[in-house]
């Protein structure tokens, strides 16, 4: 039903390869446009944006209020709320 296509990214004018496996899987999710970016200009994009596959996040040391051993969480702990390690938060349910 679909044919590998050659495609132009609109970022640097290389070529690359909209595969039929590609198109299928952009079908199923309801996509109506072909890509526009190869995947290594659509990698940049997203870790210009902060996109979160594969990027790093930034992590504040914190001490857990049950258990009371050092971890690390990605947000700020503020005084007035307490902080759980990963294995404590799981707990509480």
């Amino acid at each position: 039903m679909y044919e590998d296509k050659t495609l132009i990214c609109k970022e640097c004018g290389a070529e690359f390869e909209f595969t039929a496996s590609e198109q299928e899987f952009y079908a199923s999710k309801g996509f109506t446009n072909e890509p526009q970016r190869c995947k290594s200009c659509r990698d940049a994009r997203k870790a210009a944006r902060g996109g979160n596959n594969g990027g790093s996040r930034e992590m504040f040391d914190a001490v857990c209020a049950e258990c009371g051993k050092p971890c690390k969480v990605p947000f700020q702990p503020r005084e007035d709320r307490p902080v759980y390690c990963s294995d404590c938060f799981a707990n509480r349910g």
